[in-house]
This record gives structure tokens, sequence and C-alpha cells, in this order.
């Protein structure tokens, strides 16, 4: 029986089709021969390598097999071919991921190596899985997806039961049943309850409106976590290289690796070069691994590529994966508090102490005052006569006022503060994701609002990153876009064609010769590629299949360029290709090659103008590049070791080929960008790779670098800088406006000075090396289309669209954070101080407090949750970007909150002093409406005063307010609530109804608050705060 040469392939695609019953028997039997073989071929290759006597009868055994087929019930052929065909004939699922976790060679032999798994898994090592999704679904079914388990979300009940462990609220609650057992005791079920019961609702009322709050934050933060893990990979399906999100790769994908990424799935290595992965993520090892096809061939979920480039095909996904396993053990709490919150709970803290003061001070004179006789009921009668008086009723008094003093805890504990902070972050963040910024750490909201110097990259960032070619020099001649091929030598265009082609990390998809190609990879790879392929007329396909690849030296930021070792199939000839930043490329060169094919060597003349050349691209703006090449010897570059191993490309005696002109235009917005962060007192800093004159001429079109300024001091190449004493480099720091030709240490440095000399520095970043720069800045922002996924690991906020503009967005956004944060202290610390020293009064002049538990609760449900929620949605202003940067160290109750908060505060203190003394006379009420008067007047100036909050500054505090509905929903709301509390329920709230001339007066009397807040704004005040030893 004569078996197909291709037998593999037709077993492992007669999986995925419908077969007549006979031919089924024939792809068993097929199976069974193709068993045997591979069975006899590992048999052999143990034999060879070990001389095992065991195996010897194997070897000599005859090369075919005796099969018999049995015939089935075609029902059960066809049942057990449809379970087949739901999963995979030759893949046991268990069996792979074991080998890979295992790390196991020998099992893996056993396989056929990663080859075996391609076959096994159905897939192709070239083209990868089919991009039909029915095949992306059987994959998931049987595999699994590329998911892990994550912990339970935090459910309502929990934040309520948060919110119900608080020791005031407890107290609170303890003071209610007290208050509830003896109301009851003393008046009936009917009467009895109401104070108690009071109390219990509104405390219910606060914890429930805190545990609503609190809720549906986590619930924003959870989804803004989980968009931090979606991530793009590179795979290719169907022979086509897209990007799928990492939750979409399956189980047989085939994904392309380069520095920086992150490793999407556990694996094994497929083909690439010079590949090393840093798995201390998953090992805690440091040192970085050498993945290669022979030695190490296993990939592992998590870790990162450091170096060269790579493809790898997928064994396990999801909690199948050393990663998921790792993940489903970890607990993650995401309780970050930032360092504003750490401040505010410092300042809550000083709040509370002094609250908790006066708290007690007002009970000591209740008590006082009660227990000698000095208080009153309702009737007029004494409310203690020594031991004439009931226990009960003594305990009830004593309960009632011992509420009173921790209701004024309550009030002066400025619980929401915390509460402003988290409110103002998830909603800045909520906005900040549409105005593409992602945010991955919240401190990086409020601490962006600090910047004072941005170092941005160039390209991407300040230019649209979409790269075009638009010269081409060989030797010293121009190559035209009409001429083209027809200039170039025959031999010179096949050499130039092996430094794009083969010296690339980018690829060219055709489905067909009659369809355009497609082009992937970096922007710079995709323009040198098109301006091959289209112009040049370089065929990437025949390319390939005619060299081999025998080293890489892959491109990275400090090298700055990137070369390849590569035997051309038909005569065995080994040449050598490097392609980088030009000047560099051109140092290593002694000859370069004319378009008519003669070879020049490069004296110092032709040095020099080949340079001129260079300089005159790079002042256009233009990206400079350079392709050299060298013929070759074998011995010049394989080592005489074991493994004949390339362990470094020769950078000498090369021949230029040719020089390259990149067009990176400006984005057109960026100028307006800079001359906003200029106007905030923000200095921008480009930090770039390219050249001095490119770097030069980019910065001059987007405003970074002024006509009049002294280029030989604002513009410095990084080699210089880096060359700087310690002294020299912090003298220079702050005069240097453009460094090129960086590297990542560079950067890194640069940073370090910035911090020491006192600035808040924001650094931009899309590298893999770019990660110490972007962990050592205050605030790390890296990009989301071209950054590597380390630099977004190592960032705080991630620029989803590239855009410097963006970054000018976020630092709007920043100090929008921490002005609602100063509004809504302010308006806090107003109704604190207030109400403090309204009851403490009244209660050490008259024996009682004006305002009943139930109204003080109501008064902190107003001022915590409501205002929180109100001042914490404004929106930023332009007149945010006209003031200086807040420093690091600045406190935050500045000299021109203090000014308002006191002036509002006396005020209300005063109006409400006059009501408690002299409110019965000037409206001619009684006791109880002259209380009702002074809780609604207190309530109606904090809804006025919250108006005020709304502009520390300026004068006009209704500017922009149509803007922010949810600010008018709300003082709406709470205006609904006073007038629903005050008429509506008065047994609840103890309240008595007004008449139209007492609402009147009420709203007349808190209205004042905006006349008197204009004239306040008036007085200028001194910069220092007075309280900022306290740090406030």
């Amino acid at each position: 029986m004569d078996i197909p040469t291709d037998f593999a392939a037709v077993i492992f695609q007669g999986g995925l089709r419908t077969l007549s019953p006979s031919s089924k028997r024939w792809h068993k039997a097929l199976t069974c021969i193709f068993s045997y073989r591979v069975m006899l071929s590992i048999a052999n290759e143990i034999l060879a390598r070990k001389k095992n006597e065991i195996f010897s009868s194997i070897s000599h055994s005859p090369s075919y097999v005796t099969l018999h087929v049995q015939s089935q019930d075609p029902d059960d052929d066809d049942a057990a071919s449809e379970r087949k065909n739901a999963g995979f004939l030759h893949a046991d699922p268990e069996a792979i991921t074991k080998i890979v976790k295992d790390k196991d060679m020998d099992s893996l032999h056993r396989l056929g190596g990663p080859q075996g798994a391609v076959a096994a898994l159905e897939t192709d090592a070239e083209g990868g899985i089919s991009d039909n999704p029915d095949d992306v679904v059987r994959r998931k079914e049987v595999f699994g997806s590329n998911t892990y388990k994550k912990p339970t979300p935090r459910s309502f009940f929990y934040f309520a039961f948060e919110a119900f462990k608080d020791r005031i609220i407890l107290i609170l609650l303890g003071c209610a049943v007290l208050s509830l057992v003896f109301g009851i005791k003393e008046h009936g079920l009917k009467d009895g309850w109401y104070d108690g019961g009071s109390i219990y609702i509104a405390v219910f009322l606060v914890v429930g409106v805190s545990a609503v709050s609190n809720f549906r934050q986590s619930k924003q933060f959870l989804k803004l976590s989980n968009q931090n893990s979606n991530i793009n990979v590179d795979v290719v399906r169907s022979g086509r290289r897209q990007q799928v999100s990492i939750f979409d790769v399956v189980v047989g994908d085939v994904v392309c690796l380069k520095i920086g990424d992150q490793i999407p799935a556990d694996g094994l290595f497929l083909s690439g070069h010079s590949l090393q992965v840093d798995e201390s993520s998953m090992t805690g090892e440091s040192d970085h691994v050498h993945v290669d096809g022979n030695r190490y061939p296993f990939l592992i979920s998590g870790a990162k590529v450091v170096d060269g480039y790579a493809t790898m095909i997928v064994t396990s996904v999801g909690m199948k994966t050393m990663w998921g396993e790792m993940m489903s053990s970890i607990s993650r709490d995401s309780d970050e508090q930032t360092p504003l919150q750490a401040r505010l709970d410092k300042l809550a803290t000083f709040i509370g102490k002094f609250g908790l003061a006066v708290a007690f001070l007002v009970l000591i004179v209740l008590l006082a005052r009660y227990f000698t006789g000095n208080t009153e009921d309702d009737n007029g009668n004494r409310e203690f006569n020594g031991k004439k008086t009931k226990i009960e009723v003594v305990i009830n008094s004593v309960a009632s006022i011992f509420a009173a003093a921790v209701t004024i805890v309550v009030v002066a504990i400025p619980e929401g503060l915390p509460l402003a902070v988290t409110l103002t972050l998830a909603y800045s963040m909520k906005r900040m994701m549409s105005d593409n910024a992602l945010v991955r750490k919240l401190s990086a909201c409020e601490t962006m609002g600090s910047a004072t110097t941005i170092c941005t990259d160039k390209t991407g960032t300040l230019t649209l990153n979409q790269m075009k070619v638009t010269r081409f020099w060989i030797g010293e001649e121009v190559v035209s876009a009409d001429e083209g091929i027809s200039e170039i030598n025959p031999e010179v265009l096949k050499f130039l064609h092996q430094g794009v082609g083969l010296n690339s990390t980018g690829s060219v998809y055709r489905p067909n010769s009659t369809s355009l190609p497609e082009f992937s990879g970096s922007p710079t790879e995709k323009a040198i590629l098109s301006w091959a392929v289209l112009e040049m007329g370089m065929d990437m396909q025949s390319l390939k299949q005619s060299y081999s690849i025998l080293h890489v030296e892959a491109f990275n930021s400090e090298k700055k360029r990137s070369g390849v070792l590569v035997r051309e199939n038909s005569d065995r000839s080994i040449h050598l290709h490097w392609k980088g930043a030009a000047e560099m490329i051109l140092s290593m060169c002694s000859n370069c090659y004319e378009s008519d094919g003669t070879l020049e060597a490069i004296n110092e003349q032709r040095r020099m103008k080949l340079e001129q050349i260079i300089e005159g691209m790079a002042a256009q703006s233009l990206r400079c590049i350079a392709f050299a090449y060298k013929q070759i010897i074998e011995g010049e570059v394989i080592n005489n070791n074991d493994e004949g191993k390339v362990e470094k490309l020769p950078e000498d005696g090369l021949t230029l080929l040719g020089l390259m002109g990149l067009k990176d235009p400006c984005r057109p917005e960026v100028k307006t960008a800079v001359e906003a962060c200029r106007g905030a007192g923000v200095d921008i800093k480009m930090i770039t790779g390219d050249n001095v004159f490119t770097a030069t001429a980019i910065a001059i079109e987007c405003g970074i670098l002024k006509d009049d300024q002294d280029f030989s001091v604002a513009v410095l190449e990084g080699r210089k800088f880096r060359n700087y004493s310690t002294e020299e480099r912090m003298e220079m720091v702050e005069r240097i406006s453009v460094m090129a030709r960086s590297s990542p240490l560079d950067k890194l440095l640069m940073v370090q000075c910035l911090k020491q000399k006192g600035h808040v520095v924001a650094v931009t970043g899309d590298g893999t090396n770019d990660a110490p720069a972007l962990k050592e800045a205050d605030i790390g922002l890296s990009m989301g289309i071209q950054g590597t996924e380390v630099a977004k690991e190592s960032s705080d906020i991630v620029i989803l669209d590239d855009n410097f503009t963006s970054v000018v967005t976020v630092l709007r956004w920043g100090r929008c954070v921490y002005n609602n944060i100063q509004k809504f202290i302010q308006f806090q610390l107003t109704v604190n101080v207030a109400a403090l020293v309204i009851n403490f009064i009244a209660a050490v002049s008259a024996g009682e407090v004006p305002l009943t538990v139930v109204q003080l609760l109501w008064v902190n449900l107003i001022m915590d949750s409501l205002a929180a929620l109100a001042l914490a949605t404004e929106l930023p202003t332009k007149e945010l970007m006209d003031k200086r940067p807040v420093g690091r160290t600045e406190p935050l109750i500045t000299n021109i909150m203090w000014r308002n908060l006191i002036a509002q505060a006396l005020y209300q203190v005063a109006v409400l002093l006059i009501l408690q003394f002299r409110g019965r006379s000037i409206f001619g009420v009684d006791e109880r409406i002259k209380d009702t008067l002074i809780f609604n007047t207190f309530v109606l100036c904090q809804v006025f005063n919250e108006f005020n909050a709304r502009k520390l500054e300026e004068k006009n505090v209704l500017k922009g307010i149509h803007k922010n509905r949810l600010f008018i929903g709300i003082i709406a709301i709470t205006i609904i609530l006073q007038v629903i509390m005050v008429e509506l329920l008065k047994k609840f709230a103890d309240t008595e109804n007004l008449n139209w001339e007492q609402w009147v007066a009420c709203v007349g009397i808190a209205a004042v608050s905006w006349p008197i807040a204009w004239v306040v704004k008036c007085i200028p005040v001194q910069e220092r705060p007075f309280l900022s030893k306290l740090r406030l």
C-alpha cells in the first residue's frame, strides 16, 4: 500500500471536515501508520544519541504494519466522528499544558518538539489558525478562554456593613435603643417611638447614602481595572497578521512577540532571534532567560520580552496557565489610598479631635445642668427632682443628652472628605477615559495637578506618527520618485532589498497577486516596507524564501540600530546588513555605493558631504536612516564553540547602501497645547532619539523652542548631558529644552535631577527601556498605541491616542481634582465651625442644643454625601490653566479658603445665635417654631454656601452653573427634602410648619451669604497660610 508523503496533513485536516464511513476507516488506518512512524523516529533518535540497547530491537523492526479494520455500525461511527470533530484528534490538552508548566524537554521531544505541538493543535507555524469564527469558538470550547477567575466584587451590603462598623454610628444606635425603649415605656408605642425611631431612620439614611456611593465607585474602579488588563496582541490567522484582544487569544494561535510585549499565554517558541524574557513576575529570578527552539523553548504567560523577537504557539490559556493558577490564589484588594487622601485623613483627625473636645464639654455642661435641676420639660417643669424622678426618666434623659453630644461629634468629624476624594477621583477617571487617558493609579489624578515639568517624547506624541519616505540618497545622488528602480544598479538594488526586507520586524501580507499589500509593524517599519514594495519592487515572500537568517541584533533605543546576518540559499554566501540612525551607521562605513553600482571609498571629503546630506534632511524635520552592507567570510562571525553561535556582528568596514529621510508631520494642535502649558507655568522638555538637527527643527515647529533662545544651551545631546558632573547637570537641567540622541538612561538622569531641584515631573514613554524613567517620575505617562506592555505597567496613566494634547488634558483634570477637593473642604469646614460654635454656646448658656439629633444627622447627610457629589463633579475650566502649579508641599487650606470660610461661619453663627436668643421676640413665635426657624435657616445657609464654594476666588459664583446639571439637581433635591422635613415630617424631624413669610425670611437670611462672599473676595490675603505649620 502506498502511503502519501503528506499523510500527516491528511490526518490532521481530517478532523475538520465530515468524511464518509469508508473514508473514516482509512483515516484511522493512516493515523495508526503515522503514530507508528513517529514512535520509530523517536526510537532511532534516542538510539543515535544515547546508544541505548533497549531500543535496538525496535530499530530493526520492519517498516510496515498489518491493519485489521473492523466494520462497525455507521451510526456509532458518525457519533464517534462528531465527538472527535468537537475536539481535536491528536491533541491532549492536559499533556501539552503539563509539558510547558513542567518545562519537560523529554516529553516535548517525544511529542515531536514545537512542530509536533503545531500538528497536534491543528494549526500552522506560518499561517496560524483559521480566522473563521467557528474555529475560534471551537478552540475556546475545547481548551478554554484566556480569562482568569476574578475575586467576587464587593456587594452593597459589604459597604453598608463597613459603614455600620463606625464607632460613632454604633454609639448613636445604642442611644437610639435606649431612647426607643424608655420612650415607649413612658409614652406608649404610639408616641414613644418617635425620638428613638427618628434617630434610627436618620442613621440608616446616612449609612445607606454612603454605602450606595461607595458601591457605585467600587464598580467603576473595577470596570477601569478590567480595561487596564485588556491589551492587544499580534497574532497570525489565515496567514494574516492582525491584532486581537488578549482575552480572544486561543490555543493554537501563533503569536508575534517583540521587545516590551507581555506574553499572553503559555506556549512554545516557534521561530525568532535573540529572544530574552523576564520571568521575574512568575519565578522571582531577576536574570533574563534566553529562549530558543533547542535548549529552552518554553514561554510562560505574564513574562515580558526584553530583547529580540519571535513567534510562539499558544498551548494553554486562562486558568490553565501558570499565571492563571497564580492569579486564582491571590486575593486582590484595590483599596489604594492616595497621598491626598492621607493628608485629608490627617485633617479629618485634627477636626475630629477638636469636635470631640467640644462635644465632651457640651456633655458635661448638659449633664451638670440636668442634675442640678436647671432644665425644664415642655410644660415648664423641672426635669430632674432628685429621688422623685423615676430611674427610667433619668436614663432616658441622660441617653438623649448623650445622643446630642455624640451627634455633635458626628457633625464635627468630616467623614465626607474621603468620600469627596473618592467621588472626585472616580468621576475624573471616567471623564478622562473619554478624553483618551486611562488612569492606572489613583494618585496620578491628583499628582498631575501639581506637575511643574513635562518631559515628552517626540515621535507619535508631538508628531502624528504617520511616517512616509520622502527622500532617498545613494551616495551623493537623490533617487527621484519618478525614476525609482531604473536609476539603481541591479546589484545595489538586490542588496537594498535584503537590507530592508530581512532586517525588519514588520511584515507584508498579500492574499493574492492582484490585491494590495498590507503592511504591519511599527510606523517606521511600515513606511520603509511600503516604499520598498511599492516603489522599489521588493518581493517580500520570495526574498524570505531565498535567504536564511543566521543571527539578529534587534533594535533598541540605546543602540539605535539593528543588524542581521543572512545566508543566500543558492550560493551559500553570507551577508551582513545594518540599519539605524544615519550618522551612527555612517561612522561604521568605509565605502559607499553610487547608484550605477560604482563602489567608492569614503574619504574625509566624501564623509563631510554625506554628513551634510544627513544634516540637510534633519533640518527639514526628516528622520534620517541609513542602510549598510558587508560581505562576510563565515569564519569572521561564527565562533568555534560547540553550538556555532554568533555572539556579535561586525560593526566596521561596512559599505553604505543609502540614506533615507522619513517625514513625520507635527500634530496641528500641539503648538497650542504647548502654549497652554507654558501659560500654566509648566515647562516642556522634549527628549528624543533623533539627531540634534531633526530635534531642533521639530521643537521649533511645536513651539518648544523660541527663535530668540540660545540653542547652544537649550539643545543638548544625551551623551554630553550624561558626561557632565553632578554639579554641572544640576546647573544645566532647568535650562535644557531639547535633549537629542538621548538614551533611556539620559531620560532617567534628567528626571532625577529635576526632582532634586524640587520639580514635580511628568514623563512620557513608550519603550521597554523607558520603564525606569516612568517609575522614577512623579507621574509616568505611557503611550497606548506605540507603548509596550512593560512601559504601560510602569506608568501611572496610559495616553490612549499617543497625543500630547491628551497629556495637557490630564494636566487640566489633575488641577480640577485638587481644586474640587479644596472647594469641598471650604464648604465642610464652614458647616463644622458653625455647627460646633452654635451648639456649644447654646448648651453653655441655655442648657440645650438648638439642633436635635435627627436635624444634625440631616445636616451631616447634606454636607457629606450630597455636597461631596455636587462639588466633586465640577468640570475643568480654562481658568485652572492660568494659575501656577500647586507645589509639592503646599497646604491644602490656603489663606483664600480660610478667608472665605471664616467669613461665612461667622455670619452663620451670628444669625443663629440671634435667632436662638431673640428669635421668639423678633418673629413673635413659640419655642418650637423658633427652633424650626433655626434649623431651616441653617440648612438653607448651607445650600447657598454650596454656590459660594464653587468659586474660591471668582466673584460670580453662578458662572458655568448650567454646565453642571448634577449640581443643580442635587441643590433641587436638597431643597425639596428640606421642605418635606419641615412641613410633612414634623414628628420625625421635631419641627413645626412655617408660613410663607417665615420661609421667605429664612431664604432671605441665607441669601445674604452671596453678597458677603462677593465683598470678602475683594479682601487681599497674604500668600503663606497662617496655619501652614499644621500642613492642613
